[in-house]
């Protein structure tokens, strides 16, 4: 049987920020930041650092929703190739994954997966609040994303890198 040819640019499958969960999350750490804010104006405390705290804690949360709300504006693909946002950022590129672990236990975001490379990533530290993080030979995906969406993407990439591999028998 012939050797089928796959587009290493085809999107296999993505992963959408849910809205309800991006706005939820948005609105949570910017009221968060706002009631930081509104108590160092209302009733500012009579020490000075109390009040710096208050005020640097209130605007470094709605920085961090703003953030949010930036980083849960893309998309993950799948492609054979890759894990990378709708923008081109590449996440990771599957021949660099070692493993994937879903687990309870995982160091993980909600609803997501983790996966550790090869080595160490030469792209650098990321962080996309709510959608995915890399850290050395580590990056999570998940957060403002579904489950539902997440875990088919975890078991293509396991397949993909198992028949790479040849663990698994190619069809």
């Amino acid at each position: 049987m012939a050797k089928q040819k796959h587009d290493p640019n085809e999107v296999l499958a993505t992963i959408d920020p849910q809205p309800v969960r991006r706005v939820f999350t948005t609105g949570v750490v910017g009221l968060l930041g706002a009631i930081l804010l509104y108590v160092a104006a209302a009733t500012p405390p009579v020490d000075v650092a109390w009040l710096a705290f208050l005020v640097v804690t209130g605007l470094g949360a709605i920085y961090l929703a703003w953030r949010v709300w930036q980083a849960t504006a893309v998309r993950l693909e799948l492609t054979r190739s890759e894990l990378r946002e709708t923008g081109g950022r590449v996440l990771f590129s599957l021949d660099e994954v070692d493993s994937i672990d879903r687990s309870i236990f995982a160091f993980k975001p909600a609803g997501g997966f983790l996966v550790r490379l090869k080595t160490p990533t030469t792209r650098g530290r990321v962080y996309a609040p709510a959608l995915w993080w890399r850290a050395r030979a580590r990056v999570a995906v998940g957060g403002a994303t579904a489950g539902s969406q997440a875990k088919p993407v975890a078991d293509l990439i396991s397949i993909i890198v198992a028949e790479r591999r040849g663990d698994m028998p190619r069809r």
